[in-house]
Parts: C-alpha cells; structure tokens; sequence
C-alpha cells in the first residue's frame, strides 16, 4: 500500500471518549487532550452510567466493540516487536472491513522507515519495488499529525499518485499512533468493503484501536532491550531484577485494559480513567527501564532510601487495589543505619516481589509489611490475608517469584521462609543477621 497522503478536509482530528463510546453532545471547552492522541470528557464521561437497574440487565456487548476488544486482546499479549507491528495491521483492517491496511513508521527526518502492510500479496509488493517515502497523503499525516477520512484518494489536492502496478484505491482513513512523547507511526486503511467510503464510526474505532496499538509498540520495544540485556550481560541478575519491578508492571498495564471495551459501555468515566492510568504506569515502566539500562541508580537512591521506599510500596498498593496495606517500619530508620545500600536494595527487592504477589494472585484485602529488629536479627515479613497456595508445590514454568526472594535473601546472607497454605493468607519472611559482614555499611 503506497499511498502518499491523506485528507479530506474533515475535522477529524480530535475525537472524545465520549463518541468512542456512542455517546454525543457538542464540543466544547471541557473537551482536553490526553496522554496518547486522546481526548476526554471530565465531568460529563463521569457522571454517564445507566440508570439504577440497568447493569443487572447489560444486553450483549456491540458487535463493533466485541470486535475493537478481539483486536486489542490479539496484540496486548504478543512482545516480539515484529509481529506486534504485523497484527496491529491485519487486526485494524479486519476491525473496520478495509481491503488494504498498512503501518507506518517515520524516522526522525519525517520519512517512513517502515512500512508493514496487509491486504497487499507478496508478488504485488515486490512489482511495486520501493515502500512509499511518505509523499502526498501519507507524509500529510506524519507532517499534521491528526485524523484524515477522504472519500476519494485521487481527488484530493495534496494526493501524490501511486506506482506501477499499485492496485488501485480510493477511499481512505488514516490515523496517527500516539503516546505521550509523540507519534510512533500511523495506521493507512483504503478501500471500505461494502461502502463507498469510510464512516464516522470506523474513524473512531480506529482511533481507540490506535491508543492499544500504542501501548502495545511500547512494550515490545521494552521487551526487546529486556532481551539484549539479558544476552549481553548479567543474564540472571537482570531477569530477576526486570521481573521484581519493571515487567511486572507492564503485565498490569495489560490486565487493566482487558475490560475497557466493555467499560466503554458501561461506565464511560471509568474507562477514561483506566486508559489514563494504564498509560502513567507505561510511562513509569519505560523511565525505570531507561534509569535501569544507563544505570543512572537504584529506585532507593532517588526516593530517600529504605524505609521512604517501603513506605511508598505500601501507598503504590493501596492506591492501585483495594487492599489496605499496614506498615510497622518502627525499626527502620536504625536498621537503615547499619546496612549496606546492597542489602537495602536486596531488602527493598524482595518486599516489592511480595507485595507485587498480593496484587497479581492472593486475592486479599489485608497486607502488613513489618521492618523490625529482633536481637541481633533483621526480620522483614509480609503478610496478607488472600487466598493462600501450597508453598511445598513446584513453581509453573516461567514463574520466578520464590526462586527471586530466595536468591535475594541469600545474596545478602539471610534466609527466606514462606508460611502459606490455601486459604489461610500468605507470610513472607527474610530473617539476615545483623553482625554478618554483608549487613555492614561501607
């Protein structure tokens, strides 16, 4: 797919939350830009619900939104980031009935650097030779950076023309791929099936589309400096300490968009606010990765150190469940004292992973995270009230939570002891010696 540019002339450019989800209403200045190409409705979207009554009854989800949630589902769990970019083409052409789509991506002269297409047959690429450059309507986007819906490609002022053997097309939707520090490329659909051309509503599933095509670009780029990490250097530590923090919180970007379609429906405000968030903790996700890979220091180091550390994990999971977190750091500050920033990053590591378990399996609406001094021993615990699990069980394959504690804890002399059993809640328990050598401030 070659065509060098877009436009119609519409106002395509900015599209609240508030039509993505059949709702209207004029535009006016409570309408905002948000993070990645959105734009939402405070006040208005919050206080949309169905009346008292109605969710008991919820009519089967929207065709058009069972198929956005198809799509979105099919790309959120892939991390390779080529076929990443393939499956957002193929899945944004079946979303809207296109005959062709493609992807494109500019480098930072403006000019496509790649372009991944669907719809078009190998031989019919390899006849037209070259990918467009990011002329005519295609370069339009890239330069302008918002929305064109265009009846007919042909007829409009700034279309360039097509190559030899191009098949021919005419009509046309493009759309930009936003994340918050700018556009990663944008999605080119022509020909509607069945239509003439393409509607309102198409342009703005593809707009929501675009937003998970987004997060989900993001995080294979993530994943595959993970993967040259690991290969490089420090092939143990790296994946552990990637698990602890980083990976674990793109897994929970993606959990907390599975259900947005259906919001969309049911409670418009929340679906805002769940996308919103999702793309904070990306945000976060990709700032770790890029302190991580330059090695710029410890999250410790730049929040104050153990003890403000462990606090601030409690506040994380107090505000993103519903589980209430009680912390008992009575001790800290003098433990803080008499270790080393290596045992504290190890002891920080560990209570991250604990309460990262809470979260993600135990189910529960309690935890307590303890620092104290017993004698002459450190004793960090973490406890929750959740589902429990048998702790004599072999882990699943590719889960390494237990193993990460224990080789944390063993690292800095200690001992890890985990008291859990279904139903009865979970302990997590690191037990280090205060006089051995390793505890020692350096």
């Amino acid at each position: 797919m070659g065509v060098d540019g877009p436009g119609d002339g519409g106002d395509a450019a900015i599209v609240g939350m508030a039509a993505w989800s059949g709702l209207t209403g004029p535009r006016g200045s409570d309408q905002r830009p948000v993070g990645a190409g959105r734009t939402s409705r405070r006040g208005s979207l919050s206080s949309a619900r169905y009346p008292p009554g109605v969710s008991e009854t919820v009519p089967p989800l929207d065709p058009r939104l069972a198929a956005l949630d198809a799509a979105t589902r099919a790309i959120a769990g892939e991390l390779d980031l080529d076929r990443v970019l393939q499956l957002i083409v193929e899945g944004v052409r079946e979303l809207v009935g296109a005959r062709y789509a493609a992807l494109g991506m500019p480098d930072a002269t403006g000019s496509i650097e790649r372009f991944i297409t669907s719809g078009v047959s190998a031989d019919v690429r390899a006849a037209i030779g070259s990918p467009p450059r990011g002329l005519g309507m295609l370069g339009l986007i890239i330069r302008e950076g918002r929305t064109y819906r265009v009846a007919d490609i042909a007829s409009h002022p700034d279309a360039h023309g097509m190559p030899p053997h191009h098949p021919p097309m005419a009509s046309f939707l493009g759309v930009p791929i936003r994340v918050r520090r700018g556009i990663l490329g944008n999605l080119y659909l022509t020909d509607k099936m069945g239509a003439t051309e393409f509607s309102p509503a198409d342009e703005r599933l593809v707009e929501m589309f675009a937003v998970h095509a987004g997060i989900a670009i993001e995080t294979a780029r993530l994943h595959a400096q993970v993967r040259h990490l690991v290969v490089v250097d420090e092939r143990d530590r790296i994946g552990r300490d990637l698990h602890d923090g980083i990976m674990q919180g793109i897994y929970a970007v993606a959990l907390s968009l599975e259900d947005v379609p259906e919001l969309m429906r049911e409670d418009p405000g929340e679906a805002v606010s769940r996308i919103d968030r999702a793309i904070d903790r990306l945000n976060l996700s990709i700032r770790e990765m890029r302190n991580f890979i330059q090695g710029l220091g410890s999250e410790l180091t730049a929040d104050g150190g153990l003890v403000v550390g462990l606090a601030s994990l409690g506040d994380e999971l107090r505000l993103n469940t519903l589980v209430d977190v009680e912390l008992d750091l009575t001790d800290g500050d003098a433990i803080a004292e008499r270790i080393s920033p290596t045992v504290a990053e190890h002891l920080f590591g560990i209570a991250r992973e604990a309460l990262s378990n809470v979260a993600r399996h135990a189910g529960a609406s309690r935890a307590t995270v303890s620092l104290r001094r017993v004698g002459k021993v450190i004793v960090l615990a973490v406890t929750d009230d959740g589902r429990g699990f048998d702790a004599s069980a072999a882990p699943a394959t590719g889960h390494y939570g237990l193993a990460n504690l224990r080789e944390r804890a063993a690292a800095i002399g200690g001992r890890l002891e985990v008291d859990s059993r279904p139903g009865a809640g979970t302990r997590i328990i690191v037990r280090l010696p205060l006089a051995s050598p390793e505890t020692h401030r350096t």
